[in-house]
């Protein structure tokens, strides 16, 4: 899908948010770059990041041995010189992520860092490639936030794995309707990170039926049949022990700087169903919110908010898990026509990175508003939009429903089931 926004975002010569984004993109490259060349050198560093945990699982499977064993994991993680005071440190992603991190139990830690952080890069950097062709390759710099938006950098710093499934929600958007067999299939690196997208899932689900979009539902259907396949080749106890390491003592008492996770601490601690009681409302909110657009509905827009609603209802979401956010920011920022908006989206990020840098732990409190800010960001950026890029392939982006591509069950009717 293709999205020629620049219409409304272009101007002639640098403007202060153009120079913002350049700034704050080109401070996000060299803290890259540095990182690059110090990870396969520094050893503290490579040991201090959530890397060792996917390491350390990828070594037991590769041993034939049980990736969620306590006392093997706690090794492990202590000789690659992970600090004891984070306790012992398990990989949470369901067991089909495990052929993910199975290649790690064949490298040296270092050598696994190195080759994690370029996997992690590519997947940012294709994302962004690929985001910015679906609204047209426009003459600007937006999409360098992808290189300063703090979720993400905070994401590729630690190692950890949303950088995979923001690719997935990416390549989804770029493939449902022109190839959707294999839309399904890039949703598997989507389910790495389920908790993350409850209601889309539940709207993609029903868009599915509503629109008989049968190859993509195939798709995800033979992957995850696929993966989950493998794992029982891999270890036949794993999703056994995994429901045993996620019901030990101690996991509800995890603070999670996240909206669920503060609702329930401060109401009932010991009730976990109020932690999943915003993903449900929002599920719900969700279905209502698609059905109304149900003959019109498009991705990269209605999308955009629902996984927004997704993130911050999400039962629990870490500030890196945010990552995921960036299409949509990006969809905001290539339509928005305020020059302050523009230029507030990337500078917000600075005091994020500085809070950390500063020793704000990511388990602090301070990052509880970040999820709701990107999504005031983006409803502020689409109550800018004032006026379409008419002439567009895609100028139904910003016009009104009854003139956007009629998506209903009976236009796809004359296309038969895809």
């Amino acid at each position: 899908m293709t999205s020629g926004t620049d219409g409304s975002v272009a101007k002639p010569g640098n403007d202060f948010a153009e120079l913002s984004i350049a700034t704050v993109g080109g401070l996000a490259l060299a803290l890259i770059a540095m990182f690059l060349c110090v990870v396969p050198l520094a050893g503290n560093i490579t040991s201090g990041r959530d890397f060792v945990v996917f390491w350390a699982t990828g070594q037991q499977l590769i041993h034939h041995a049980n990736p969620y064993d306590a006392a093997a994991i706690g090794q492990i993680e202590r000789a690659a010189g992970l600090n004891p005071g984070y306790g012992i440190l398990f990989m949470r992603n369901p067991p089909w992520a495990l052929p993910l991190v199975l290649p790690l139990g064949l490298v040296g830690l270092r050598v696994g860092a190195l080759l994690w952080s370029l996997v992690l890069l590519a997947c940012m950097m294709v994302s962004a490639w690929l985001i910015r062709l679906m609204h047209g390759c426009p003459g600007n710099r937006i999409h360098w936030l992808t290189l300063s938006f703090a979720p993400a950098l905070i994401c590729f710093f630690m190692g950890q794995t949303s950088l995979f499934a923001l690719l997935g929600l990416v390549l989804f958007l770029r493939l449902h309707r022109t190839h959707p067999f294999m839309a399904g299939l890039t949703l598997w690196l989507c389910a790495l990170k389920p908790h993350l997208f409850l209601p889309f899932g539940v709207v993609l689900l029903a868009w599915a039926i509503v629109t008989r979009s049968y190859k993509i539902l195939a798709g995800a259907a033979v992957v995850m049949a696929a993966s989950c396949a493998t794992v029982r080749l891999m270890d036949p106890s794993a999703w056994r022990d995994y429901s045993n390491m996620m019901s030990a003592p101690g996991v509800e008492k995890e603070y999670i700087p996240c909206l669920s996770v503060a609702m329930r601490l401060w109401l009932n601690p010991q009730a976990m169903w109020l932690q999943f009681l915003p993903a449900a409302l929002a599920c719900a909110w969700a279905l209502a919110f698609f059905w109304r657009r149900r003959n019109a509905w498009d991705w990269m827009i209605d999308g955009s908010v629902l996984m927004l609603v997704s993130i911050l209802a999400a039962p629990y979401c870490w500030l890196y898990d945010q990552a995921v956010a960036m299409p949509a920011l990006l969809q905001g920022a290539y339509a928005v026509r305020s020059r302050v908006l523009l230029a507030a989206l990337a500078i917000v990020n600075i005091p994020i990175m500085a809070a950390l840098m500063c020793g704000i732990k990511i388990t602090s409190a301070f990052y509880l508003g970040t999820a709701p800010v990107w999504l005031a960001w983006y409803l502020l950026a689409r109550a800018s939009v004032s006026e379409p890029s008419i002439g567009s392939e895609s100028s139904y982006m910003i016009l009104d429903s009854d003139r956007r591509p009629d998506h209903s069950p009976a236009a796809r009717a004359e296309e038969g089931p895809r």
